[in-house]
């Protein structure tokens, strides 16, 4: 699952423009700004978000948006006019999964009085809805920065569409300003803020491995959600997977 540092570096105006743009085609600027889209564009837009989800989370963002336009049943020209470039559809889809990340952290935070409870289901929330698949970069690099256990192992998407692995990213540090803008910042934040709260109460209580931090965590939603051929496979493959990976976040008594 490898994003590429450049699908991070579109101006905000261009999402917003995307966002906005008719599809109508009437050659009005100010019109297709506010021009309600119609029945048929908005269900296209929702083909094309629900196909990007899917191509992404199954090849990585690295994936074209050939691809994505095959997936949804539409023509690449209908991508491009929701979305004039591949960085605006990558950023709307990776804001979107790490809003939902958020908001699985503070339920999990706000409905379970029990510390190891609270982080176990919002662990077991995300890796069933794919998210690890559609982590962005720069959530898990903040992660490596703001780690306050120190550690600085981080994940990294696949380098090409076709690998088949993590790779465990040690080196110098990248700023967080080089791969996101302000309001892929704030996000990313928000989401570290309360994955933190669920890991400090976790260890607080000594529930959680005193070296565990929010990085290993992000890191486990990042490793448990394999993308596999057969749905049923894949859940039973991911539940597993997320048993043995609590069991070794776990504190043991000396």
């Amino acid at each position: 699952m490898h994003v590429q540092d450049s699908h991070w570096s579109s101006a905000s105006a261009l999402a917003a423009g995307g966002a906005t743009m008719s599809a109508a085609g009437d050659g009005r600027p100010d019109a297709a700004r506010t021009t309600p889209l119609r029945v048929d564009a908005q269900r296209n837009l929702e083909h094309v978000l629900r196909a990007a989800r899917e191509v992404f989370g199954e090849l990585g963002y690295g994936a074209p948006m050939e691809d994505v336009a095959r997936r949804a049943r539409v023509g690449v020209g209908t991508v491009y006019r929701r979305f004039p470039s591949k960085d605006v559809l990558v950023r709307r889809i990776a804001e979107e999964e790490t809003s939902r990340l958020t908001d699985q952290a503070r339920a999990a935070l706000g409905q379970e009085d029990e510390p190891w409870s609270a982080l176990s289901r919002f662990l077991r929330t995300s890796v069933a809805s794919g998210a690890g698949r559609l982590l962005p970069p720069q959530v898990l690099r903040v992660s490596a920065g703001e780690d306050r256990a120190g550690g600085a192992r981080v994940p990294q998407q696949r380098t090409q569409p076709g690998g088949a692995e993590l790779r465990l990213v040690p080196e110098e540090p990248v700023t967080v300003a080089s791969v996101a803008s302000p309001q892929d910042d704030a996000g990313a934040s928000a989401l570290l803020e309360v994955v933190g709260q669920l890991v400090d109460r976790a260890r607080a209580a000594g529930e959680l491995r005193a070296d565990v931090s929010v990085s290993d965590v992000l890191l486990v939603i990042a490793t448990a959600a394999p993308s596999l051929p057969d749905a049923a496979q894949q859940a039973a493959a991911s539940a597993r997977l997320l048993d043995i990976l609590l069991e070794g976040l776990r504190s043991r008594p000396a």
